[in-house]
């Protein structure tokens, strides 16, 4: 980078970086996440300062930076160890309830078209950007967004509306149950 564009590069930073602050403050709860969020998009854009023709969209292109330097910190923490105070529990969970929501999980995606289906396991199960899904799939990124969109809604009406099934059939269970109870105590009185 030529002694001019560092100079100019300085002096954005000076002049922006307040303004930019706030807006890696919004992206990242910790302020001192925020910083260092903020310091790494600066150093990856100090590296394509000179590749910004138009550098009123300069804050625009850090804002850019800044977000998907947070994806990328949120995707690789997921793995990560998460200190707590407590430790938790040492007991072993069976796997039953992992299994039956991965039952569920199969038996749901039924309902979806092979198309649709196609979207959800990419995006979501191989956590595929928009773009590999797209490029994987044969289709555009906004087909993608729009596929998954209604994709997701189905699912959702589908859970619910199994949610719904399974209370009607508790109480309905409850019912049997008192009214057999009933019947018990009519039959000891009698």
């Amino acid at each position: 980078m030529a002694q001019g564009e560092v100079l100019e590069f300085e002096e954005y930073v000076r002049n922006r970086q307040e303004a930019l602050l706030r807006s890696a403050r919004r992206l990242v709860p910790d302020p001192i996440d925020a910083q260092d969020l903020l310091q790494t998009a600066l150093v990856r854009t100090y590296g394509r300062w000179d590749g910004i023709a138009d550098k009123s969209l300069a804050d625009a292109y850090l804002r850019r930076v800044m977000i998907n330097t947070r994806t990328e910190w949120w995707r690789a923490r997921k793995l990560e160890e998460v200190p707590t105070e407590q430790l938790p529990d040492a007991s072993v969970a069976d796997g039953s309830e992992q299994r039956a929501d991965r039952a569920l999980l199969m038996d749901v995606l039924k309902v979806l078209a092979p198309k649709q289906r196609s979207v959800v396991v990419l995006r979501h199960w191989e956590q595929m950007s928009t773009e590999e899904t797209a490029a994987a799939l044969g289709m555009s990124a906004g087909t993608v967004k729009s596929t998954l969109h209604r994709a997701l809604a189905r699912l959702r009406q589908e859970l619910e509306s199994r949610d719904l099934d399974a209370r009607a059939l508790e109480r309905a269970e409850v019912r049997r149950e008192r009214a057999g109870d009933d019947r018990g105590q009519e039959r000891c009185a009698a």
